[in-house]
């Protein structure tokens, strides 16, 4: 009786979904697409979005340090706790994106907000009363800021926060509106801005840790903070000019409501039992207008196939749809749903990666402030926040070498369109950064020794003696970094993009900045348990003030077993992986031998 009910429900859901779609393909209105005419502003807007962004975050580390005397284990925390809520708040921004206010309302406030806060920063430095009193000559005469003053400074990154929530997971998504995507021109266009947005965010990065830099840091805190603000209000202005030929996709409500539905009814039907041919039975229906590609049956995850069981209780909308979405789910929902459970255990990979990386950019900044910077004989030092400037090198001669070069030779030895799989290129990038780490090691060590037994330059404020080594040494560490980036950080991105359905390809841009914001915290708890662990240890404490007096050296070995171990995992993971549309090819086979086997019967 219950299969006689499932064939029914299905033959009507069919018969509905044909005549919907032959009625809304004639009533869908002409969408006038005009990408090129709106990449000027968009590319603009991103542009001096990242400019003003990046000239704040990327020295701000030594502006906690330096102007609001705060000590390096509280400035690094601090750093990290923003960084971590920063890429949280991505995935609210992208649910709020989707389900209520659509791309551009929320790049139009975020943008505003990011300005607002940059301001405020700015401000920080410019007004003598917002910030502490100089530091003297000797650490006992530096006064930490107040409770007004750290309020405003922290009123500051939540705005900032704000403006990153909803910029970062709509940025790429929005740019890509404005091109059709079933035109050839379309899909040249967004292959076009992709490579733009890229090449913008490398170039706001470098004139960031390179100009903006210098002006914070040899010319006036007030100026070079103020930079960034102004180029803010240009990217706001930017942006909201070329509103009348952006394409503007309204919000079709949140994809995580679907999730959460497969969720919820392969819970209340768990006591069910799957049929022998779940891909035939299962309740199917895919929407008219789903931007989603037609994903088949997989054999992963099946305890979320119960959501699709058909059973006399549920019933069948006229249009084809499930009169109770919260008793019923279509195997398309299910396979949406396990697309992305299987991401989370790479994403989760990718956490530990990511601590890794991030040791290249701060403790390395304190490296830098404690090592010879001088270039050549010269008097000119070398801003200790510009030495990131080599990762980011590294990355981008890197990048087009790979396209141009080594996938088309890898090509032909695999047959694969990218030469390797895309979790093949991130487990490169994984094993890159363990060498990375090693040579930190290696290196601080050197720099400590010269530090402790050879004549040193001078002496930095009140942080410690500053070593004889040259501060070039720590570019091959830096270099591996943005190496390791070009492959991972770029495979992850691509890989969320593609591995995720369609429909959450915003999700797919917050779950990067997610994977960032889990790392910050755990880099922050894990440089606590290290500050306090070792505080009263007989080698004493590794991260002090003065990283002479410390073994910054035996952290970056321990960042190099968690790393090692990370490898290890992944490769785990990445063998367990099944990319989606995999399954298809196997549901087919199998379709058939049963076809076959009752036709001979």
């Amino acid at each position: 009786m219950s299969e006689k009910i499932m064939e029914r429900n299905q033959k009507v859901s069919m018969e509905k979904n044909e005549k919907t779609a032959a009625v809304e393909e004639v009533d869908e209105p002409e969408i006038n697409y005009r990408g090129i005419k709106a990449m000027p502003y968009i590319i603009g807007n991103e542009t001096f979005e990242k400019l003003g962004a990046i000239g704040t975050l990327s020295n701000l580390l030594v502006y906690l340090t330096s102007v609001f005397n705060l000590k390096h284990i509280t400035a690094t925390t601090l750093i990290n706790v923003f960084n971590g809520t920063t890429n949280f708040a991505t995935l609210i921004g992208a649910f709020l994106c989707d389900t209520y206010f659509g791309r551009y309302k929320t790049l139009g406030f975020a943008s505003i907000a990011s300005f607002l806060g940059l301001l405020l920063i700015s401000l920080t430095a410019a007004v003598k009363k917002l910030h502490p009193p100089h530091c003297g000559s000797e650490e006992s005469h530096c006064i930490g800021p107040t409770a007004g003053q750290l309020a405003v400074l922290l009123g500051g990154f939540a705005l900032m926060i704000i403006g990153a929530g909803g910029i970062r997971p709509c940025n790429l998504a929005f740019g890509a509106d404005q091109f059709n995507p079933n035109t050839e021109s379309g899909k040249r266009g967004i292959n076009s801005f992709f490579n733009w947005y890229f090449f913008t965010i490398t170039f706001a990065q470098m004139v960031s840790v390179t100009l903006v830099v210098y002006i914070q840091s040899d010319v006036s805190w007030s100026i070079g903070l103020a930079i960034p603000a102004i180029f803010m209000l240009v990217s706001c202005f930017l942006f909201f000019v070329g509103t009348k030929i952006y394409v503007i996709v309204k919000p079709e409500g949140s994809p995580l409501t679907s999730i959460v539905q497969v969720i919820v009814v392969a819970v209340k039907k768990r006591q069910l039992k799957l049929p022998e041919q779940p891909w035939v039975s299962l309740f199917s229906y895919t929407p008219p207008k789903s931007i989603n590609s037609k994903l088949s049956y997989t054999h992963q995850f099946r305890f979320l196939d119960k959501a699709a069981i058909i059973t006399p209780e549920d019933e069948i909308k006229s249009d084809g749809t499930a009169a109770n979405p919260w008793r019923l789910c279509s195997i398309q929902q299910v396979e949406e749903a396990k697309c992305v459970f299987r991401v989370i255990p790479i994403w989760a990979a990718a956490i530990i990666y990511h601590v890794a990386i991030i040791q290249q950019q701060q403790y390395v900044v304190f490296q830098a402030l404690q090592s010879n910077r001088h270039l050549g004989k010269s008097s000119f030092q070398i801003p200790a926040s510009t030495y990131t400037i080599f990762s980011m090198l590294s990355l981008t001669l890197w990048v087009p070498i790979y396209d141009r070069f080594v996938v088309p030779f890898l090509r032909r030895l695999t047959g694969k369109e990218g030469g390797i799989t895309i979790l093949q290129r991130i487990g490169i990038g994984f094993f890159l950064v363990i060498i990375s780490s090693l040579i930190a090691a290696f290196i601080e060590d050197r720099r400590r020794t010269l530090a402790l037994t050879r004549p040193t330059l001078g002496v930095h404020s009140p942080r410690g003696a500053v070593s004889s080594m040259n501060a070039l040494w720590l570019v091959p560490q830096l270099s591996l970094a943005g190496l390791a980036d070009a492959f991972a950080a770029i495979g992850q991105v691509e890989f969320y993009y593609k591995q995720f359905p369609e429909n959450m390809r915003s999700f797919a841009g917050s779950l990067f900045f997610c994977g960032m914001a889990a790392s910050s915290y755990v880099n922050s708890f894990l440089l606590s348990i290290v500050h306090h662990t070792t505080e009263g240890s007989r080698s004493g404490n590794w991260l002090p003030e003065d990283l002479n007096n410390g073994r910054l050296d035996y952290f970056y070995f321990l960042i190099t077993a968690l790393a090692v171990l990370n490898v290890c995992y992944f490769v785990a993971c990445a063998k367990w992986y099944r990319y989606k549309g995999e399954g298809s090819t196997a549901v087919a086979v199998e379709m058939e031998t049963k076809k076959s086997e009752k036709a001979v019967v």
